[in-house]
């Protein structure tokens, strides 16, 4: 890298870390307070349009689920919109949509989350709608018997007919051999099947209690507004006791595990998974923030290391991805797959040697400081961008919140990012990257058999 790019990188470090910070520390006064039930309440202002996103997160969510209840926490969160002791089904949706708000919700590993975008006048409307919800949700038989089968369709063409998704699902059953982390969001089959709506009552009963939420509200607002609506609303809902739910930790070395699935795919590929540490279970956080900028080294675009060496110059793949997901209230994977250049005669095997070359090449010798400050640069300008949302900001808060994390690493996470080394991420390489913790996946098309009646018919 010449002078003149040296250079460049470094007025784009410090043009993009400056701006977020200064955010962070002044622009945006962020709040936090607890009702008396339990209900924690973080509130982020930002004055730059009247305009307010309100989430409330639950700590719960598939990795929560126990074997024959997969699935359960996501149910939920349809039913959810199904009805109250006040409110008819889908009443409430129709009230934001009246009032032009946007609203919606997510179900993950670690969490279930709902929102509502506003304007910050009909703030309150929507508070009262959620607590509402919380307090007295109905669960209607008649409408969860067609809910159940809005949701066995959503797997059937979000999984079963996706030949991506499927493998990756039966990759990750493989991959978290140890925890809840094995389970699909959306539940198995077999288990939405026999799902009940007393088993989603249940589920509503353990976990949706104050003292198992945290609201975010962030936009338009002060503290002292919504500290008032919230006790309005929320203050008389009782907390209740919590099933116990620890952090799902992995088994880092259980020793390599290889499988072949064969899917209704064209081409061939490949995953490999690495059990590695998320935030919340590590004790080195340097060692977390090196993992993110490795993914983005390998995989951050045109001029990363998979895309240059594998797939332009080698000529070994079609594409290549690297991602790591640190915001877990667990372990996580680091994940890499492939597709092989098919055209020019490569193999599966072959990509997994190229990719195994990449990290070794990492273990030992490590990246050099310029490439290591390009890479923080990209990874720092998404975040600066991603975040100029009010909605990423309350979710960023919200999720860090409910994996067991204090929402006050949003604001240090840039200089969390700057402070890793190449020493680092050549450490964390050597460290994680071993056979010992890789769960491998080929994934192949289904084998060729003789074509049906119907395939060779002729009209």
């Amino acid at each position: 890298m010449n002078a003149f790019a040296r250079r460049a990188v470094s007025l784009l470090l410090s043009a993009l870390c400056l701006p977020l910070s200064a955010l962070a520390a002044s622009g945006q006064p962020t709040h936090e307070f607890r009702l008396d039930n339990g209900l924690t309440v973080i509130v982020r202002e930002d004055h730059r349009a009247p305009v307010v996103v309100s989430q409330l997160w639950y700590k719960v969510g598939s990795s929560y689920e126990r074997p024959g209840f997969t699935g359960v926490s996501h149910a939920l969160e349809h039913m959810m919109f199904k009805g109250s002791a006040r409110l008819g089904p889908g009443e409430s949706s129709r009230i934001l949509r009246e009032l032009g708000a946007e609203e919606n919700a997510f179900t993950s590993d670690d969490y279930t989350a709902y929102y509502q975008v506003l304007a910050r006048d009909r703030l309150e409307i929507a508070l009262e709608m959620e607590a509402d919800r919380l307090a007295s949700l109905a669960l209607p038989a008649d409408e969860f018997s067609r809910e159940i089968e809005v949701i066995k369709e959503e797997r059937r063409l979000r999984t079963e007919d996706n030949p991506s998704s499927l493998a990756f699902e039966r990759f990750k059953t493989a991959a978290y051999p140890a925890t809840g982390y094995r389970n699909p969001t959306i539940g198995w089959m077999s288990d939405l099947e026999r799902m009940t709506v007393d088993d989603l009552r249940s589920w509503h009963n353990d976990w949706y209690s104050p003292n198992n939420a945290t609201l975010v509200v962030v936009g338009d607002v002060t503290v002292a507004e919504v500290k008032t609506l919230t006790e309005r609303h929320f203050a008389a809902i009782p907390a209740r006791p919590l099933p116990t739910a620890k952090a799902p930790l992995e088994l880092p070395a259980l020793g390599e595990r290889r499988l072949t699935l064969r899917v209704k795919t064209q081409l061939p590929s490949l995953l490999l998974g690495f059990n590695v540490p998320g935030l919340a279970s590590s004790d080195n956080p340097r060692e977390v923030h090196a993992l993110r900028l490795i993914a983005a080294l390998l995989d951050g675009g045109y001029s990363a290391r998979l895309a240059t060496r594998l797939e332009r110059e080698q000529e070994l793949v079609t594409g290549a991805s690297a991602w790591y997901n640190p915001f877990t209230r667990g372990d996580s994977l680091f994940i890499l797959s492939a597709r092989p250049n098919v055209q020019q005669g490569k193999t599966l095997e072959q990509v997994e040697a190229g990719l195994w070359q990449e990290l070794e090449l990492l273990k030992k010798q490590a990246p050099s400081a310029e490439e290591v400050a390009r890479v923080q640069a990209q990874v720092i300008a998404g975040l600066v961008f991603e975040r100029d949302s009010i909605t990423s900001q309350a979710t960023g808060i919200g999720q860090l919140q409910t994996v067991g994390l204090s929402w006050q690493l949003l604001d240090q996470e840039l200089d969390a990012l700057k402070a890793v080394t190449p020493a680092d991420i050549q450490a964390a390489a050597q460290r994680l990257f071993q056979r010992e913790r890789l769960t491998l996946a080929q994934v192949l098309p289904l084998a060729s058999a003789a074509p049906t009646t119907a395939e060779t018919r002729h009209e």
